[in-house]
């Protein structure tokens, strides 16, 4: 029996294809698998294996209206050269601890790991579901998504990409990377707003069913590459199952025991991730979210309540700059006993009232979580203390949760080994990681490039081609607009006349 897929919202299910194609069930809820399937490989098996192959074992059980034909070339096309090294995600050991480098892709960010199978997945979907029409990619993005999601779906033939970024929320270089892509396929939007303001027009435009019933009639049909949609979610599960394998094959750490992971978090995708990893069976402890100073998340996992009425913060790590953490829709409702109706009322508070409280039931079933936070300060000091000591050098969203990792350490005495998802290359956040080594390049007029070679030269690390690339690229995206002309932006360059 194949495995299918609910709405988080209502009794709707697809096949996993059908759920990729969708990206967002049209009740507005996200898709969940109806069980969570045990791994069929033990970790010592696992070990012996490839990237490829680890992603193979553990997509196959998500999957399964997919064939094996079908999803061994999505991952043959995925996970080849466009990486700068052959083992994919490495394991690199310092101050006792492992960072789990997620950013040997092609924009030097953990997005990559995903966004390489999802145009696969998708296209290999619309095949068997006989999809005629184009797919439209629809993606809000506070800095890493966008990007991945381009370099994935450029030129790709039956799909066009629009990204809304938060025009001043994103780092240089995360900007650069998006207005020189190249592709006649692809539209990106500098909004004035933030990133919640992008995702939260987003999401609207997907639930609005006469546009829909619009892009139908010319041709079209929406989907997403945001990690709301599951094609985003499973590869994510892989590299925690493959980095317990390696340490395992290793030595690093016996048959069966326990690793904590750690992830610094935005829209709750990446640690849900992890969270599956465990439930399919894998030696996982304390699952620690590691919040910026918005820290929404934190203050949800200590007090129960969710609640987005804050100021917004910019920091020096714009991927976490949220306070709508979609993909949190997913644990609520497992934690509520896979009650679709208890859900739906909670998200409908959230869009009315900002804020939503859970009961003290749900509470008891979130003990696999530790919420901490990083300040800025602290998330510099800690860039540079690791520096110093060990000559590595780690990016800021990586630094908050080694930061918030040491608290944890601090307060609990845990010292089961650990895994930190190191989430982005420190060159994509140049100025702010050099600021932090010495804040005397915080007052330097340098261009970011020149930051770049300078980071290169102390930390003896090659410039990315990535971003060496960039130095030269024309800018080839313009466009700005204000939060609500998101619809018109999309329709002009679906050619829809407003009605």
């Amino acid at each position: 029996m194949g495995l299918l897929y609910k709405s988080t919202r209502s009794s709707r299910t697809a096949t996993a294809s059908e759920a990729i194609l969708k990206g967002l069930s049209e009740d507005g809820g996200l898709f969940v698998p109806e069980r969570i399937p045990a791994l069929d490989k033990t970790p010592r098996e696992l070990g012996q294996m490839s990237y490829g192959e680890v992603a193979y074992e553990v997509m196959k059980l998500f999957l399964t209206d997919f064939t094996e034909e079908e999803l061994k070339s999505c991952i043959e096309g995925a996970y080849d050269e466009k990486f700068d090294t052959e083992v994919i995600a490495p394991l690199v050991e310092a101050e006792g601890v492992w960072f789990l480098e997620l950013f040997h892709g092609k924009t030097i960010a953990f997005k990559d790991m995903a966004l390489s199978i999802l145009p696969y997945l998708m296209i290999t979907a619309a095949k068997k579901n006989h999809v005629d029409r184009e797919i439209v990619i629809l993606t809000a993005t506070s800095g890493d998504t966008g990007k991945a999601a381009m370099a994935g779906f450029a030129d790709v033939p039956g799909t066009k990409i629009i990204v809304f970024y938060p025009k001043n929320g994103v780092s240089p270089i995360q900007e650069r990377q998006m207005v020189t892509q190249k592709g006649d396929n692809v539209l990106v939007v500098g909004i004035h707003g933030n990133f919640d303001d992008a995702q939260t027009g987003v999401k609207k435009l997907f639930s609005d069913r006469r546009l829909e019933e619009e892009l139908a009639r010319a041709g079209y049909q929406f989907s997403s590459a945001n990690s709301i949609n599951i094609g985003r979610l499973v590869p994510q599960i892989v590299y925690y199952v493959y980095a317990y394998a390696r340490l395992l094959a290793e030595g690093r750490i016996g048959d069966g025991e326990r690793i904590n992971v750690v992830v610094p978090t935005g829209n709750f995708g990446n640690i849900l991730a992890a969270y599956y990893a465990k439930l399919m069976g894998l030696p996982i402890g304390k699952l620690i979210c590691a919040s910026n100073e918005n820290r929404v998340l934190f203050d949800f996992f200590s007090t129960g309540e969710y609640d987005k009425n804050r100021e917004f913060i910019l920091t020096s790590s714009p991927s976490m700059d949220i306070l709508i953490s979609s993909n949190l829709e997913r644990l609520i409702y497992r934690i509520s006993g896979d009650d679709p109706e208890r859900t739906a009322q909670l998200m409908r508070q959230l869009a009315e009232d900002g804020s939503y409280e859970i009961t003290e039931e749900m509470r008891e079933r979130l003990s696999d979580f530790y919420g901490g936070y990083a300040e800025e300060q602290e998330t510099f000091d800690k860039i540079r203390s690791l520096y110093e000591d060990t000559g590595y050098v780690i990016d800021t969203h990586t630094a908050v949760a080694a930061a918030v990792y040491d608290r944890y350490q601090e307060e609990t005495g845990d010292r089961t080994p650990a895994v930190i998802a190191s989430t982005a290359s420190p060159f994509k956040f140049a100025r702010s990681v050099m600021t932090a080594i010495d804040p005397g390049y915080g007052e330097v007029t340098w261009d970011d490039f020149a930051l770049v070679d300078e980071l290169s030269r102390i930390a003896n690390v090659k410039v990315p081609a990535a971003v060496e690339e960039l130095r030269t690229a024309p800018v080839l995206h313009t466009a700005e607009c204000e939060k609500g002309e998101m619809e018109a932006m999309v329709r002009d360059f679906l050619g829809l006349r407003k009605k």
